[in-house]
């Protein structure tokens, strides 16, 4: 089950409405969608936890290949934590130039 109408069906079925109503030509519409704020939330919230994930699986391999438990895992689940972060904040700076780039152009929303 598809969320998104397929973009071909919505155009023929412009066209058909725009031959039956005596339009010479449709209407375009444009159907790219932009990412909403749920999205974009989640997007952020998922790189954060990657990173720290990744964090704390390098640490426990590393502690358990050198016998020293905790140290490591700690240390590289503060790393992973703040590789996270940093590109969660990475993200959160594209978004927002893109959304400067868009109403800098007059395009609202």
């Amino acid at each position: 089950m598809a969320s998104e109408p397929d973009p071909d069906r919505l155009r023929a079925l412009e066209a058909r409405l725009a031959r039956v109503k005596g339009q010479a030509e449709p209407v375009r519409t444009n159907t790219v969608k932009g990412f909403s704020q749920g999205e974009v939330a989640w997007r952020m919230v998922i790189e954060l936890v990657t990173g720290m994930l990744l964090g704390v699986a390098i640490g426990y391999g590393l502690d358990v290949l050198m016998g020293t438990l905790p140290i490591f895992l700690i240390i590289f689940s503060l790393f992973g934590f703040a590789a996270g972060v940093k590109t969660m904040l990475g993200s959160a700076r594209q978004l927002a130039q893109r959304a400067a780039d868009k109403a800098a152009k007059g395009e609202g929303d």
